[in-house]
């Protein structure tokens, strides 16, 4: 009868035991962490994974694992490409142009009274006014404004055309070369063939067997200055016309 009773109160002992373990788990753990079997629980990987390592066969139980910042990582950061953005346009800064050199208006050509002694066809230069006369007659000549020597190479007589050459080609002396070259550092050349870029212009009449003439330019700002190596220089435009109202042998007086 004993006997009966103890297995009776041993069977009632295992079903409580049975009813009470699934409680006591669920107290124990509220989330049950995941399970992770291998064959070899001393394997790196498992090792890798946070794990603990146990006895072949064994279950190893094991959370989320912790994120370390290595010193490679952290390396890796300080190199990390930078973000691009999206480039901003920037205003350009405002600058003042300069002004372009201008034509002062009053060496345009115009017709002006003359009372001297000069036959009509004779052209006169006033180097100090900047004017070219051409004597027409009836007590009227053709006014013009020019560019003559810079001081040193400024020069007064009387000399007749005698030549005269539509875009003419450019030969300059050497002792201009040499000056040129040891003054201003410029080096010009030997010869230029007429053109739209060549100092002498558009037409040149040449004054006796000197080296001087009356010629264009190609820089029609410089009118009104004391600007050239002794030559007469006129507009393009106005050299133009004054070439077809004089004829070679005219006088030219320099005062």
């Amino acid at each position: 009868m004993k006997k009966y009773a103890f297995v009776l109160l041993s069977g009632a002992a295992l079903s409580l035991a049975s009813f009470a373990a699934p409680s006591l788990a669920g107290d124990r753990y509220g989330q049950r962490p995941p399970v992770v079997l291998s064959p070899d629980l001393s394997a790196p990987w498992v090792m890798q994974l946070g794990g603990q390592a146990a006895p072949r066969g064994g279950v190893v139980y094991r959370t989320q694992p912790k994120v370390v910042r290595t010193q490679r990582a952290q390396s890796r950061s300080l190199f990390a490409s930078p973000r691009r953005s999206t480039p901003v346009a920037l205003a350009a800064p405002r600058v003042k142009p300069k002004p372009a050199p201008r034509f002062d208006p009053k060496y345009m050509p115009q017709t002006v009274a003359y009372h001297g002694k000069d036959k009509p066809g004779t052209i006169i230069i006033d180097t100090s006014q900047r004017f070219l006369f051409l004597v027409q007659g009836n007590g009227q000549a053709r006014r013009y404004g020019v560019g003559v020597g810079k001081q040193g190479h400024s020069w007064t007589g009387t000399e007749r055309i005698s030549r005269k050459a539509e875009w003419p080609d450019w030969r300059p002396p050497a002792e201009m070369i040499k000056r040129v070259r040891e003054k201003e550092g410029r080096i010009l050349p030997a010869h230029m063939k007429g053109g739209p870029d060549n100092p002498l212009g558009a037409r040149a009449l040449y004054l006796g067997s000197t080296l001087y003439r009356i010629h264009g330019t190609n820089q029609p700002w410089t009118i009104g200055g004391a600007v050239s190596s002794g030559c007469i220089r006129m507009r393009n435009e106005d050299v133009t016309d004054l070439y077809e109202r004089v004829k070679i042998g005219a006088k030219v007086r320099v005062i």
